[in-house]
């Protein structure tokens, strides 16, 4: 990899020791930015930390339950402490505790989806704000279940769809010195996603559903979301970029 778009940069990745926010974490890396990775156990932060240092990334990890305000502004304070400044963020935590029907779901886990999945996106950015530099770039990551909630993912889906909504309002409200944008992604095997991995059938029909005829990969989302906090989409903002192999993806 030539391109070296992120020197001197300081980019944070959130729930990124492993899956899609570990790969983008990686290449942003590996494109010279140093990097913050987070998550929710210390155990993972380490190791990731380690992989990451020995593909000779500058690298700083911190323990952040993204729904925890304190760890929240831990994740900021020491980002700062250490780098002093932010350039880009990138929101990749989200959870998916219920395959229920919407109408069965329980409202404790209905607070949850919201929480995690877009209040601490919000939560984050507004202790992140104060401290991003003038050309600073935000992506969030929602997913192809944004535009066509699958039966079992449907409020997952939901709030991944509100994300697309958030990034258009913060655009709005970050400008002119942060962009603000998101990666849709499309079906990747990963831990997160592990219903892709377990069952052949599920796997063969969601690559017959794509143009490409295959799953994403974790550097397929890595690639366009350092594209879009990089400064080659630097007239780039409000906008979601989908990388999901061709599936359709209108609301």
């Amino acid at each position: 990899m030539t391109k070296k778009r992120f020197e001197r940069k300081v980019a944070i990745v959130t729930a990124s020791t492993q899956g899609i926010g570990f790969s983008i974490a990686e290449r942003l890396g590996l494109e010279g930015a140093s990097i913050v990775i987070s998550s929710r156990k210390q155990k993972n932060v380490d190791e990731a930390v380690e992989k990451l240092k020995s593909k000779g990334i500058e690298v700083f990890g911190v323990v952040c339950h993204v729904s925890n305000a304190q760890h929240r502004k831990n994740l900021i304070d020491q980002t700062i402490q250490k780098y002093g400044k932010i350039n880009v963020v990138v929101s990749n935590a989200a959870a998916n505790p219920s395959v229920d029907p919407i109408l069965e779901t329980k409202e404790s886990i209905l607070d949850k989806l919201w929480e995690i999945n877009v209040k601490a996106s919000i939560l984050i950015l507004q202790d992140a704000a104060p401290h991003l530099e003038k050309g600073s770039s935000v992506v969030f990551i929602s997913s192809i279940t944004a535009y066509q909630p699958s039966a079992s993912m449907g409020m997952y889906g939901v709030t991944k769809t509100a994300l697309l909504g958030l990034t258009k309002a913060l655009a709005i409200e970050m400008s002119p010195d942060t962009r603000v944008n998101t990666v849709a992604p499309g079906f990747v095997p990963t831990h997160f996603a592990d219903f892709l991995t377990k069952d052949e059938n599920v796997r063969k029909e969601i690559e017959q559903r794509t143009l490409l005829n295959r799953l994403g990969t974790t550097d397929d989302m890595a690639a366009a979301t350092a594209f879009l906090a990089s400064d080659d989409a630097s007239y780039i903002t409000g906008e979601t970029l989908v990388v999901a192999g061709g599936i359709p993806s209108r609301l």
